[in-house]
């Protein structure tokens, strides 16, 4: 199966469009809600280091996974095997929970036409030959760029999903995402100091835009300059003080520390930090957090959820007042309110959740350089690493990839070793001053959610954080 016709899923597999639907019917009678959730897939990935080709690979994965919901109750079960009586014996699995059925029918998601990318195939529009010389290329450009290059790796990584959603009414929702992404590691040494700087692009769209020579190698250009600055990094002070966030990819901080509280499930179940603050002030006046899966072309976008729900552009924070959530139809159901079309799996092996799509805050008035001007003495974190978050208090620890001493309104010396240590909701309500420059991530983002990992993206313009623990390695 390579291509995307309407009876895609029912052309070269055992199954029956009709029989299929009847069954799913039949499955799902006496229930809530649910769906047939119908998924094919292609994925690739090659990976350049050490100056060659280390590995390659490509998957083909397809399934189908069943959902009844009743209440509170969700009876789920998933096959790689396309066929009816496999259909058959996840009808019997997920029986189980009708008698939970409350007798309020949840009314079938709305339609739309909208494209928010092609559906094009993005793992046949360049040759496998083509790749492996790209990658190559690059290798060669970023041992070039400086001396002290120890180490190099690239990435090129895509795929093509097509999924189908069938609902006991006979209703079908179909989408097709591409994704694709190109990653560049570098690690300098200098005697025995190494230290190392990455960058990656990517969106859901071909190849072509992402590997042009002017593109990767202004993505190995960054990953270049990240490795440089760490290179001549001093150790990190520790202690409270001012933090400068920058624009983009900093946004992983709000994402972490205050987006996944602010999913409906958490609040439902009121184990988030934000549960039950609905209509209350929980930030600083000025700042506006939206989820917003419209985006065209954008990591984090789809047309549909993987509940057949058009994402929408959901204010959660307007001007520092908690607004909204981010809803599944579960959820949504439970809480007497609407999807917002945030219901998200990983594969058809998984059950959908609430879960982000482009997280980020909207810009304020103030300038980049005015922010920075403002503090005497602080950080300025222009990019993160790995972080743990909980949800349940909000409390976050995140590591700096990059960061720099503020000094009387300037910026100073790199720092290595940097970690900001807070809570989100608290960390909110310090937020003094809020950039025109806000800007999203180039497309890198990968969201964990209870076993399941989602394309996600973020954004966030300059901000200033008064009064941030930090953790640093100075002596």
């Amino acid at each position: 199966m390579s291509d995307a016709h309407p009876d895609f899923f029912f052309r070269d597999t055992e199954l029956d469009r009709k029989a299929t639907a009847s069954a799913t019917a039949d499955a799902l009678g006496g229930c809530d809600d649910g769906e047939l959730f119908l998924e094919y897939r292609q994925s690739e990935a090659l990976a350049f280091d050490d100056g060659r080709l280390k590995t390659a690979s490509f998957d083909t994965t397809q399934g189908f996974g069943l959902r009844a919901v009743a209440g509170e109750a969700t009876g789920y079960a998933h096959s790689c095997e396309l066929s009816p009586g496999a259909l058959k014996r996840a009808a019997d699995a997920v029986g189980a929970v009708k008698s939970g059925h409350t007798g309020t029918l949840a009314a079938a998601p709305p339609r739309t036409n909208r494209t928010l990318y092609h559906d094009r195939n993005p793992l046949g529009g360049m040759a496998f030959e083509d790749k492996v010389r790209l990658l190559s290329e690059i290798d060669d450009y970023v041992r070039k760029a400086d001396a002290n290059v120890a180490q190099v790796s690239a990435t090129l990584a895509g795929e093509w999903q097509l999924v189908e959603l069938i609902r006991a009414d006979g209703e079908t929702r179909r989408d097709i995402r591409p994704l694709v992404r190109l990653n560049i590691s570098v690690v300098m040494a200098d005697g025995d100091r190494q230290e190392s700087g990455s960058h990656g692009i990517g969106g859901r769209d071909v190849y072509a835009p992402f590997v042009t020579r002017e593109s990767w190698r202004a993505a190995a250009d960054e990953a270049v300059r990240q490795a440089r600055v760490n290179l001549a990094s001093v150790p990190a002070p520790a202690g409270e003080m001012d933090v400068v966030l920058g624009p983009g990819w900093p946004g992983i901080l709000l994402h972490e520390a205050v987006g996944h509280g602010l999913e409906g499930d958490f609040n439902r179940k009121k184990t988030s930090a934000f549960a039950g603050l609905m209509g209350e002030r929980v930030a600083s006046r000025g700042v506006t957090v939206i989820d917003d899966g419209t985006l065209g072309e954008r990591r984090g976008s789809i047309n549909i959820d993987d509940e057949g729900t058009p994402t929408t552009s959901t204010t959660l924070i307007e001007d520092g007042i908690l607004v909204g959530y981010m809803q599944d139809r579960l959820n949504a159901r439970l809480m007497g309110t609407a999807s917002t079309g945030n219901g998200r799996r990983q594969s058809y092996a998984h059950q959908p959740m609430p879960r982000m799509t482009n997280t980020y805050m909207l810009s304020g008035d103030a300038d980049p350089q005015e922010i920075l001007g403002s503090v005497k003495n602080g950080l300025y974190a222009v990019s993160f690493g790995g972080g743990q978050v909980d949800i349940t208090s909000g409390k976050f620890v995140f590591t700096c990839t990059e960061a720099y001493l503020i000094e009387n309104g300037r910026l100073g010396a790199p720092v290595k070793g940097a970690t900001l240590i807070g809570s989100g909701p608290d960390a909110l309500t310090r937020v003094a001053m809020i950039g025109n420059d806000m800007a999203l991530d180039p497309g890198i983002g990968t969201c964990g959610k209870a076993g399941q990992s989602v394309p996600v993206g973020v954004g966030q313009p300059t901000m200033l954080i008064n009064a941030l623990t930090v953790g640093g390695t100075a002596a």
